[in-house]
Parts: structure tokens; sequence; C-alpha cells
């Protein structure tokens, strides 16, 4: 184990000096292994580890990459701890989701064009109409992705979506108060949309701060156990 971490080690370092750029094809495992002093087996645990993490991309028939190294990339590993959190593990996120999504919905509002406030309004209607609760998880992710999106900031966009994945597997809809908890999404959506679409940036970052603590609100009430 302490030869592959000194294999990752090493790798990382090339990559964070500029020795290894985006994109470019790992040397020769014998000139790797002689580089960073450890065996073919304690590299090619390191370049599996690296590349669970978004780091390295394996290519069939030709080799070993560095990824493009987006935030996406970067915060695979990431997601993938916060998919199994329990729900204290889950509430505690609110804290840091909070600033996150409301900075996001404020950046949506200053740089939108009509074509994401058109698109917005679309996934909030098929969201009201629904009655299934797997789609609607899954239209409500996508309408905060292009909430998301639409702020022009890659890196926030994936680390909110990766912090809002797990919320999927802890449904509110069955609760006793579902038809009041839908109804109030509804609406956290249209203030959300009329904000953006208004070019409000202030109310946009309040409609969000308002509609993630009216959810964690419903959490800690029903504790609902994970599902799917």
């Amino acid at each position: 184990m302490a030869a592959t971490n000194a294999a990752a080690d090493g790798l990382r370092g090339m990559i964070a000096r500029g020795e290894l750029a985006p994109g470019a094809q790992l040397p020769a495992e014998p000139e790797l292994c002689a580089r960073l002093g450890v065996s073919r087996g304690s590299l090619r645990e390191a370049v599996r580890a690296l590349a669970a993490l978004g780091m390295l991309e394996s290519r069939h028939g030709a080799g070993t990459f560095v990824s493009a190294l987006r935030p996406g990339q970067m915060l695979a590993g990431f997601a993938a701890t916060v998919d199994v959190l329990p729900l204290d593990g889950l509430l505690e996120l609110f804290d840091v989701r909070r600033p996150l999504e409301a900075q996001a919905a404020a950046l949506a509002a200053a740089r939108a064009d009509e074509q994401v406030v058109a698109r917005l309004r679309e996934l909030q209607k098929r969201l009201a109409e629904s009655d299934a609760e797997a789609e609607r998880h899954a239209l409500d992710r996508e309408f905060h992705a292009t909430l998301c999106a639409a702020g022009g900031n890659e890196a926030l966009a994936a680390l909110i979506d990766v912090l809002r994945a797990r919320g999927s597997h802890y449904s509110i809809y069955g609760a006793a108060e579902a038809d009041t908890i839908r109804l109030a999404s509804d609406l956290g959506h249209e203030a959300l949309i009329n904000a953006v679409a208004a070019r409000d940036p202030a109310a946009a970052a309040a409609a969000a701060t308002a509609h993630l603590s009216q959810t964690e609100v419903w959490l800690r009430r029903y504790g609902p156990r994970p599902c799917g």
C-alpha cells in the first residue's frame, strides 16, 4: 500500500507541476517505475486509483492519459462518497449547499437568456403535471442542473450536482403532507424562474435559499429512509 501511495503521489505531483498536462499520455511503464521508484504492480494500482478519481483515463489500445481535468471529472470520487451518506450526513450538507445554490441562482439571473427561461418553464410545467415519483425526481434534478449551468461556472454547477444527488434517495413525497410539499416545491421553482426572467440576482438567491431551506425542514420532520 505504501508503494502504491508513493506512486500515486508521484503521478499527482507530475500533473500538479505541469509535467503531465491535461490530455498528455503517461510515459511508458518502465520509465515511470524508474522515476518513481516503484514496481509495475504498484504503478498500475496507482493508475487505477487516479482513474477512479477522474484524474487519468485508460484508452484501449492507446495507453493511459491525463484527463481534461474538468470539474465534473475531478469530483467523480467525491460523488461516490456523497452517494452513500446517511440522512444526518445529508442534512449537514445543507449548510454547504445553501450559499452555493444561492450563488448559482444569482449567476443564472445575471447571465441566463430567454431560451434558458423557456426551458425552466417547460420543466416546471412537466413537474407540476407529473404524478410519478421517479419522474419528478428526474425532472427536479434537470431543473436545477439547467439553472446552475446557466450561471456559466462549470465548477460550481458540478459541485452542486454532486451535493444534490443523494437527496433523491430520501423521498418526502409519500409523507402525510405530500400535496402541500408538492405545491410548495412547485411554488419555489416558480419563484426561481420569475427571478431569473426578471434578471434579478438578489431575488434569485433568496428564492434558492428559501427553496432549499424548506426541503431541509421536511427532511428533518419526516426522517425518510433511503430508497432506490
